[in-house]
């Protein structure tokens, strides 16, 4: 069991060293992305496009690639929506967005990266390492020491706390 141990800690610290970069990455982005469906931290982007004219409501809706367009008013030759326009004839387009400055927004890409993205075996990767260090933690002192005793003490206030923050 010794042997384990020392294995166990001696992966637990080089793991660690290894991944302090993507550590600082999904801590900043997983923070960013509380604020998500504020616009803190968000930039205002002034967008001009031509579309095709004589777009319908739903079809400029599909057009932008905006799912939450809030369409305020439709006139014969102007759809009015809720941070911009569309002129029908002209087939123009004026208005804003707000978006993530260029480096946080590939934080957060890589933080919610999904199968579609060439990426996402990082995030498998990562969460393998996460769940690793939860374990290996277990191996850092002898279970026979108070550090282990009080180690585990904390573990079960953690678990309690998740579990009493997951039902709430």
């Amino acid at each position: 069991m010794n042997n384990l141990n020392q294995k166990m800690r001696i992966w637990h610290r080089y793991l660690g060293f290894y991944l302090v970069g993507i550590m600082a990455v999904y801590a900043v982005s997983g923070m960013t992305l509380i604020f998500r469906k504020t616009d803190t931290f968000k930039k205002e982007i002034q967008i001009q496009k031509i579309l095709s004219s004589g777009l319908t409501e739903t079809q400029l809706v599909k057009a932008l690639s905006e799912d939450e367009l809030n369409i305020i008013s439709s006139q014969d030759d102007l759809i009015l929506f809720e941070t911009g326009t569309y002129n029908r004839i002209s087939g123009e387009v004026l208005y804003k967005k707000m978006e993530y400055p260029w480096v946080l927004d590939k934080l957060i890409k890589l933080h919610k990266a999904s199968t579609y993205s060439p990426v996402y075996w990082l995030n498998l990767f990562f969460g393998a390492s996460l769940l690793f260090f939860v374990i290996s933690s277990f191996w850092m002192f002898l279970p026979h020491t108070s550090a282990f005793r009080k180690g585990l003490y904390f573990s079960l206030a953690g678990m309690v706390m998740t579990l009493i923050i997951l039902f709430l």
